[in-house]
C-alpha cells in the first residue's frame, strides 16, 4: 500500500487459545499527512501520519482453519480484538496504556450502538456519569464527575476541539446542542486538569473531538426518528474534500411535546467547519449555532409526583429562550522542531425566559485565545517533550433591568514528560493564572492570582499492566452569580484543594480494565448554604448565602472495563464508588448533598449476525440527599434501555425503547420541607422511538 492509500495498513496476528485474530489499521491520505491533535490536557502534537495513528473499527470475527493438536483442521470462530485507541489526554496522542493519568473513552462507534442522541446521554449511559436534569426540556443534563453536587458544572472543564467553553455564572455549560452525529470521541479525565485548563478544573475535565476535528474525508448522511411524546428528529452532515481544502457541515433539529405537560420544546442545531492543510501546516474556520425554545413546566410536590408525575405546576405563559452561538479559527503549524498551536473563539449566548410572571434575560459575550508551543527532544536513553501554553479569556454578561459582571483570565503553564528506557514515564507541570471579576452594580473588583502543580508517573509490567499515580493541586474562584449573595461585609476567598490518585490499568488484544482510587481535600470551597444565618435587607428568610465551606474530603473507586467476550458479544461498565463528607464545621460527617455514592454505566452489545445488533445499556445510580442535613433523598434508581439496529449497506434502521420497565424517577429535586423531599423534577417513563438512517458516497 502506498502513501494516501486506503486500507489495511498493517495486520497483526495473535494465538491466545488457538484463536487467530487480525486487527486491520487504516491510513488516512498522505494529503493530511501533517495532523494536530487538540489534546484534553491542552496541548498539541504534530508529525506525520503513520498506520498508528487512525485505527479501524472494532476487528470483525474471522473464521480460520485451525489444526489441532491431533492434527486435524477445524474452523473455529474468533473472538474480535477490540478498536485499538488512541487517547489525547495528555500532550500525546497515547495508546492507552501509557497514559499516566486515568481516563476514560468513548468512540463514535459506542455512540452509534448506545442509540444515545446527545453527549449527555452518551456519558450517562456508557460511562456512569450521574447528571441532573435541566429545566428547559433540550435534554441537557448537569453532569458531575467527581461528587460535586450543585456546583459540579463550576469544578469541570468542557472542551470541543481544543476550544474551553464554559461559562462564567451557575448557567452551566450546554452540550446538548452539540450535534451527535459530528462527535468522534469523548474522553473523561476524572480528578484535576488544573495545570493546562485552569481555574474550575478540580473534579475533571471532559474533551469532545468532533469528526471535523480529526477525520476530514469526503462522506455524506440524514438520518430522521419518530417517538413517543410527539418526538420528531431530523439530522443531516456532509464533508466536502477538494485538494486541500475541506469544508464539513453539520444541521440538526429535534420537536417534542415530551413527557410532562407545558413541556413542549424545539431544538435546532447547526455547524460548519473550513479547514485547509498541508505537509506542515493547517488551519480553519468554524461556526456552530444552537437554539432552543420551550415551555417550563416547574417543579412538583411530592405529593404532586406521587398522584401523577406529568402534571405541571406552571403558568401558561412560563417559557425560556435560550440561544448559543461560537465561532472558531485554528491553525497548527511546524517548524524548526517546534509544533504550534493557536485556537481563538468567539461565543456569545442569550437566555430571555419567563417563570410565574417573573421576566429575566441576560446576555453573555466571551473571547477565548489558546497559544500553545511544543517541542521534544532526545536526552541520551531519555525522551524529553515539553509544552508551553498560554490562555487569554474575556468574559462579560449583562443582565436586562441589572447590570454587568466582567471576567478576563490569563493563565501561562509548562508541562513536561520524560520516557524512560525502562518503560517508565514520569510528568511534571506548573500553572499560574491571573483573575479579575469585576461587578458593575456592587462596584466591586477582585482581582486574584493562583498556581496549580501536579506530579505524576507511570510504570509498565509484565502482562500488559501498567500502574500509574499523580499528585497536585487546583483551584477554583466564585463566579458571577457567587459574588453578590454572600454575607454581610464578606468577600468569597479562592478554592483550593489537594489531590492524589493510584491506578492499576491492564490492556490486552481483547480488552481494556482500569482500576483507580482517589483522594481530594478541598479548602473553602465554595457553594451556596441554605442554613446559615444570613440578615440582609434584601433576604426576607434571613437564611442562605454563598460562602466558603470548611474542608470537604472526597474520595473513592472507580472501575472501567472493555472486554470482547466471544466473537458475537461484548461488554462494557463503569462502577464508581465515591464519598464526599465534611470534615469539619457545623455539617461534619454529613455527605455534600446531590451527591450519589454509587453509579454504575454498562452496556452490552450483541450481533447474532453481519446486519444485526442488539444494544443493552444500563444507568444505575444510588440515592442521593438534597438537604444539608440529610434528611431528604432522591431515591435511587436503575434505568435500562434496549435498541435494535439492522445494517444494510449505507441503509441503518433502528428500533429503541428508553426506560424498559417503566420506572419512575427523578434526578432534580431541592427542597426538604416536613421531612419530605420537596421541588422535584419527574424523568421520562418507557419511551419508544424508531429512526432510518442514510449514508453517501
Amino acid at each position: 500500500m502506498t502513501a494516501g492509500e486506503g486500507g489495511t495498513g498493517t495486520i497483526h496476528l495473535f494465538f491466545p487459545m488457538k484463536f487467530l485474530t487480525v486487527t486491520a489499521r487504516a491510513r488516512v491520505g498522505a494529503r493530511l499527512g501533517v495532523c494536530c491533535v487538540a489534546a484534553s490536557m491542552g496541548t498539541y502534537v504534530f508529525g506525520a501520519l503513520t498506520a498508528q495513528d487512525e485505527v479501524s473499527e472494532v476487528t470483525k470475527a474471522v473464521p480460520m482453519a485451525v489444526q489441532t493438536p491431533q492434527g486435524t483442521t477445524t474452523t473455529q470462530a474468533v473472538v474480535p480484538v477490540l478498536r485499538e485507541v488512541r487517547i489525547q489526554a495528555r500532550v500525546f496522542d497515547d495508546p492507552p496504556e501509557s497514559l499516566p493519568v486515568g481516563v476514560s473513552v468513548l468512540t463514535r462507534q459506542d455512540i452509534e450502538r448506545s442509540g444515545a442522541q446527545t453527549v449527555n446521554e452518551a456519558l450517562q449511559k456508557l460511562l456512569g456519569v450521574p447528571g441532573r436534569a435541566d429545566f428547559y426540556g433540550g435534554g441537557d443534563y448537569a453532569l458531575d464527575l467527581r461528587g460535586f453536587g450543585a456546583t459540579a458544572s463550576n469544578n469541570q472543564v468542557i472542551v470541543v476541539d481544543g476550544v474551553r467553553i464554559n461559562e462564567a455564572d451557575l448557567g452551566g455549560t450546554r452540550l446538548a446542542g452539540i450535534p451527535i452525529d459530528m462527535v468522534e470521541s469523548i474522553e473523561v479525565l476524572r480528578g484535576s486538569g488544573a495545570v493546562p485548563y485552569g481555574e474550575g478544573a478540580t473534579g475533571g475535565v471532559i474533551l469532545i473531538t468532533t469528526r471535523s476535528g480529526r477525520d476530514p474525508s469526503p462522506r455524506a448522511q440524514l438520518a430522521t426518528a419518530v417517538g413517543s411524546h410527539g418526538l420528531r428528529d431530523v439530522r443531516a452532515g456532509a464533508t466536502v474534500v477538494a485538494g486541500d481544502w475541506s469544508l464539513d457541515a453539520h444541521g440538526a433539529r429535534r420537536e417534542a411535546d415530551n413527557h410532562r405537560a407545558h413541556f413542549r420544546s424545539e431544538n435546532d442545531a447547526a455547524s460548519a467547519q473550513l479547514q485547509w492543510s498541508n505537509d506542515w501546516l493547517r488551519w480553519g474556520l468554524g461556526t456552530l449555532r444552537d437554539e432552543v425554545d420551550t415551555q417550563l413546566p416547574g417543579a412538583l410536590t411530592a405529593a404532586q409526583y406521587r398522584a401523577d408525575p406529568t402534571q405541571s405546576t406552571a403558568l401558561p405563559g412560563d417559557q425560556a429562550r435560550i440561544r448559543n452561538a461560537r465561532t472558531t479559527v485554528f491553525a497548527q503549524a511546524e517548524l524548526e522542531g517546534w509544533q504550534l498551536g493557536l485556537d481563538a473563539a468567539h461565543r456569545t449566548k442569550e437566555l430571555d425566559s419567563e417563570m410565574s410572571n417573573y421576566p429575566y434575560h441576560y446576555d453573555i459575550d466571551a473571547d477565548t485565545l489558546s497559544l500553545r508551543a511544543h517541542r521534544e527532544s532526545q536526552w541520551g536513553m531519555v525522551r524529553n517533550a515539553m509544552t508551553i501554553g498560554n490562555d487569554h479569556v474575556r468574559w462579560a454578561r449583562v443582565v436586562r433591568g441589572g447590570g454587568q459582571v466582567r471576567q478576563h483570565s490569563h493563565g501561562l503553564s509548562m508541562q513536561g514528560d520524560w520516557f524512560l528506557p525502562t518503560d517508565r514515564r514520569v510528568f511534571a507541570g506548573y500553572r499560574q493564572e491571573n483573575v479579575a471579576r469585576i461587578d458593575d452594580i456592587l462596584h466591586t473588583h477582585h482581582p486574584e492570582r493562583e498556581q496549580a502543580w501536579e506530579l505524576g508517573a507511570a510504570q509498565g509490567l509484565e502482562g500488559g499492566y501498567t500502574v500509574f499515580a499523580r499528585v497536585g493541586s487546583s483551584f477554583r474562584l466564585a463566579n458571577a452569580d457567587e459574588m453578590g449573595y454572600t454575607l454581610a461585609n464578606t468577600l468569597l476567598q479562592p478554592q483550593t484543594a489537594r489531590d492524589a490518585e493510584l491506578g492499576l490499568r491492564w490492556a490486552g488484544s481483547h480488552g481494556r480494565r482500569e482500576a483507580r482510587i482517589y483522594r481530594s481535600k478541598v479548602q473553602r470551597e465554595i457553594g451556596f448554604d441554605p442554613t446559615v444565618p444570613n440578615p440582609q435587607p434584601w433576604n426576607l428568610a434571613n437564611l442562605g448565602a454563598n460562602v466558603n465551606f470548611d474542608p470537604i474530603v472526597r474520595q473513592g473507586v472507580e472501575l472501567d472495563i472493555r472486554h470482547a467476550l466471544t466473537s458475537t458479544w461484548t461488554v462494557q461498565a463503569a462502577l464508581a464508588l465515591r464519598q464526599a463528607e465534611f470534615a469539619q464545621g457545623p455539617h461534619q460527617g454529613r455527605t455534600v448533598p446531590l451527591v450519589a455514592r454509587n453509579t454504575l454505566g454498562l452496556g452490552v452489545d450483541w450481533q447474532p449476525m453481519a446486519a444485526h445488533a442488539v444494544h443493552l445499556g444500563a444507568a444505575m445510580v444510588s440515592g442521593q440527599y438534597v438537604d444539608f442535613g440529610n434528611t431528604c433523598t432522591i431515591p435511587g434508581h436503575a434505568v435500562f434501555d434496549l435498541r435494535y439496529r439492522y445494517r444494510t449497506g449505507k441503509v441503518e434502521a433502528t428500533l429503541g425503547v428508553d426506560n424498559l420497565f417503566d420506572t419512575r424517577y427523578a434526578t432534580q429535586a431541592f427542597q426538604c420541607a416536613n421531612g419530605e423531599t420537596q421541588g422535584i423534577y419527574p424523568e421520562a417513563g418507557r419511551t419508544l422511538s424508531a429512526g432510518l438512517r442514510v449514508g453517501f458516497w
